[in-house]
């Protein structure tokens, strides 16, 4: 079982920056893939980024592509979301997510693919 509490949201400004961190208990990451999520109210939850175990290969959703940066570091069992130019529309509950292991170059994009989540932390951000 793996345990994983998501911390760092708030309420910022338009053009503010966040990092997001997700600590992992009850095992070891360092051979699952992560990813982090997000709800909006009233929507479904949806890929945000995704990381390989290695940390070696990312992939994010074209709307966060260039203003986020997922990373994880491996010793601490923490992965990270660094949010810069956030806007209104990335407000949402930002989840993280660990996926059972795999080799070092995949990355999992879906919901389907995860087995552990977090209960997410709120990302509010004003105008």
């Amino acid at each position: 079982q793996v345990q994983l509490v998501e911390s760092g949201g708030g309420l910022v400004q338009a053009g503010d920056s966040l990092r997001l961190s997700c600590a992992a208990s009850g095992r070891t990451i360092s051979t699952s893939p992560m990813g982090w999520f997000r709800q909006a109210p009233g929507k479904e939850r949806k890929f945000v980024a995704a990381i390989s175990w290695s940390g070696g290969r990312t992939y994010y959703v074209a709307s966060v592509k260039g203003r986020f940066s997922i990373s994880r570091d491996n010793a601490k069992n923490t992965v990270y979301l660094q949010m810069n130019s956030l806007k209104p529309e990335d407000t949402a509950v930002y989840v993280c997510a660990a996926a059972a292991r795999a080799s070092e170059s995949i990355v999992v994009l879906n919901t389907g693919g995860y087995e552990y989540w977090g209960q997410g932390t709120q990302v509010t951000v004003s105008n």
